[in-house]
């Protein structure tokens, strides 16, 4: 069988940022993979990762000036989280988790999930959604009551443009939802796409988060795309409470050159000019959502 092609790895020399983060800022999007020889990836997975190991993201995150961080559960592993679970267990309660699960986990697994730190499940809706603008409800809803009583959220990992209908397809949802890459849309379906404006309402009602993340997937330009800009201040103008930012380390299937974490880091000035509404992006916000104590 021919292996999914492989992706290039992050830049291993990453810049120190220009902008000067505050205490207790948290990266609340990155990935940890390998080595593969020990935790083998999914065959059902569409890209194969090089080994990126918790002490070359601690590399970075000091580099930032980052000092929390949430790991989300890449598609590579499937429901296979000890990657995950273990770089969180080596952090001490620095670091949050969000985990993929099979319909058929127990409530002590996810008790015992929650006891290791994370706080949410992931739902890959781009890859697995049954038809375009359509999402399999009945499970994910059951799940979603399912982690209700343990404070978790479902981070869905979708494009807003496909689900016109976002905000009341959700309205009824049992836990509140998170999308990343700011909507996942590209920047060239315009603010005015009906899915992305579904989004903003939905925010406003207090129902969905979103992340800063992943530019690189939905501009048409290049760094240090000056098209995002727009959306994101769009998304803290609807909702500054329910913004929060993350590096996408180590940037998987990037197409075009691999951006530097530095200069992604110096971007936040422009996403988000007020710096009472960044530190809620970066510390307050992330806060909440992943339950990490106040010190």
């Amino acid at each position: 069988m021919t292996e999914p092609p492989l992706c290039a790895g992050p830049d291993p020399a990453p810049r120190r940022p220009n902008i000067k983060l505050p205490p207790l800022a948290c990266d609340s999007h990155a990935h940890i993979f390998g080595p593969k020889s020990v935790y083998p990836y999914s065959p059902k997975r569409i890209y194969t990762p090089p080994d990126v190991l918790l002490p070359a993201y601690l590399h970075m995150l000091g580099i930032l000036g980052v000092e929390r961080a949430v790991l989300i559960q890449p598609s590579v592993y499937g429901a296979d989280n000890r990657v995950m679970l273990k770089a969180m267990a080596e952090m001490g309660g620095r670091f949050r988790g969000v985990a993929v699960v099979e319909d058929s986990v127990s409530d002590a697994e996810l008790e015992d999930m929650h006891a290791a730190g994370v706080r949410g499940v992931r739902v890959n809706v781009v890859d697995v959604a049954e038809a375009k603008g359509i999402i399999p409800m009945a499970p994910i809803k059951r799940l979603a009551e399912r982690i209700k009583p343990l404070g978790w959220h479902v981070e869905f990992l979708m494009h807003a443009d496909e689900f016109p209908d976002l905000d009341t397809l959700f309205a009824d949802f049992p836990v509140d939802i998170v999308l990343g890459h700011l909507g996942y849309m590209r920047t060239d379906k315009g603010l005015d796409a009906p899915g992305f404006q579904a989004l903003l309402r939905l925010m406003r009602a207090g129902r969905c988060w979103v992340k800063l993340t992943g530019p690189s997937r939905i501009t048409t330009t290049v760094m240090p795309y000056p098209d995002v800009t727009p959306y994101a201040h769009a998304l803290t103008d609807a909702a500054p409470e329910r913004v929060i930012w993350g590096t996408d380390w180590p940037h998987v299937i990037v197409k075009g050159a691999m951006p530097n974490d530095g200069d992604l880091c110096d971007l936040l000035p422009a996403w988000v000019p007020d710096e009472t509404v960044r530190r809620k992006v970066l510390v307050d916000n992330p806060a909440k959502l992943y339950g990490f104590k106040k010190q």
